[in-house]
This record gives C-alpha cells, sequence and structure tokens, in this order.
C-alpha cells in the first residue's frame, strides 16, 4: 500500500523481455538498506516486488497485465520514474490510499501554467467514468492528486510546484500516457452497494444524503 507522496524521481537503468513480461532494473536515488527483497515499490504508480537489489538500485519484474495496463512498456532506459516505498504503519497517510494497480492508462491533452501550478488536462477510457468525482482522488503516475474538473472522457488537475518539482510530471508534455489509479474506496462502495443483500446500506447512504434520486 502506498499514498501517493513520491519520494524520489528514479531513472530506469535497463529493462528486458522476460517471459510475456519485462525484467526491470531501476536506479531510485534512495538508500535502500533497509528494504528487502520481497518489498514493494511502487514505480510511476505500479507496485512491483524486489527481485535484488545493490545500493540504491534494485531489479524487479512486470508481468503481462502490469504491462498490458501501464505505460512501462512505453519506457526506454533513461527515462525518469517516480519512486515510492510501501507504507509502515508509523508513517503519515499524507495522500489517499494507493494500491499500486493501475487501472488503464490516459493521455495528456493539455499542459498548461496556473498561477504558480501546473494545470493537467487528461483523457482516459470513459469505462472507469464512474470512479471520477469532482474533489475526489485519483493516482497519476504514482502521484496523488485531486480531481478540480471532469469532463465526458477527461478530468482535470492541479499540480502545486512542490509536487512538480518533486516529481517526474513536470516533464510529462501533451500527447504523453500516464498511469491512472482511481480511488479504490470508491470501487468498494460500488461493489457493496451491486449486491442485492446490501440494499439496507443503500438505503442508508440515500437516507444520509450520499445518495442523490433515491
Amino acid at each position: 500500500m502506498f499514498t501517493g507522496i513520491i519520494e524520489s524521481v528514479g531513472r530506469l537503468v535497463s529493462k528486458r523481455g522476460s517471459g510475456s513480461g519485462f525484467e526491470l532494473e531501476i536506479d531510485t536515488g534512495l538508500d535502500l538498506s533497509a528494504d528487502a527483497v520481497g518489498d514493494s515499490v511502487a514505480v510511476d504508480g505500479v507496485c512491483l516486488t524486489i527481485t535484488a537489489k545493490k545500493g540504491g538500485v534494485f531489479a524487479a519484474n512486470a508481468s503481462a497485465e502490469t504491462v498490458s495496463r501501464s505505460t512501462l512498456k512505453d519506457l526506454r532506459p533513461g527515462a525518469k520514474v517516480n519512486i515510492e516505498r510501501a507504507l509502515t504503519l508509523s508513517a503519515r497517510l499524507g495522500g489517499h490510499i494507493v494500491l499500486g494497480h493501475v487501472d488503464t492508462a490516459g493521455t495528456i491533452l493539455a499542459k498548461e501554467p496556473a498561477g504558480e501550478s501546473l494545470r493537467f488536462r487528461v483523457s482516459f477510457d470513459t469505462s472507469f467514468s464512474r470512479y471520477v468525482v469532482e474533489k475526489g482522488s485519483i493516482a497519476m503516475d504514482g502521484v496523488s492528486l485531486t480531481v478540480n474538473e471532469v469532463r465526458p472522457g477527461a478530468f482535470g488537475v492541479n499540480v502545486i510546484p512542490h509536487t512538480a518539482r518533486s516529481t517526474s510530471l513536470t516533464l510529462k508534455s501533451a500527447g504523453d500516457r500516464v498511469n491512472l489509479e482511481f480511488d479504490v474506496l470508491g470501487k468498494y462502495v460500488e461493489h457493496l452497494l451491486n449486491k442485492d443483500r446490501d440494499a439496507g446500506l443503500k438505503n442508508l447512504l440515500a437516507q444520509q444524503g450520499f445518495l442523490k434520486g433515491e
């Protein structure tokens, strides 16, 4: 589990085919002495498992499923990537709950200044539209962001100067693809509401004003 608060901008050292996926080697720029083989690290929002490490560099495998849903297949050696190690129970949850299970890749439609911040407009597969809500959370290349605008098949987010400096998002341009993970809490609520036995929960949420038109 992660929070979407990026620790460093790392670099893809190498990428080799491995079965139907890839074996990646990544220089995190971090001290990994306290991290072990088997630990999780999010790379551009994709949860990977450390299979080997040396200094601040680790190796990991990306499965065919991971490759099909994410931008990892687009990366070339030298590419800059957002790095976040797994959340510990003693750490602060500064962003939102991020699993590192990318849902789909979106495409940046526009990137423009908005005061001191950067404004991104991103298109995505409309089959996920129900998970994108104004003022809700979304992880973009592993970065926890707040949705400020929702349009059919697109959303807008603002990236403050600190986040721009601390992540690879500042390097992105219109036309680039980004990994998207939608809020897992919304997915679980949807799952519960779609079960007949949970009609009581649906009624309760409607009575409290969380559901409209019920």
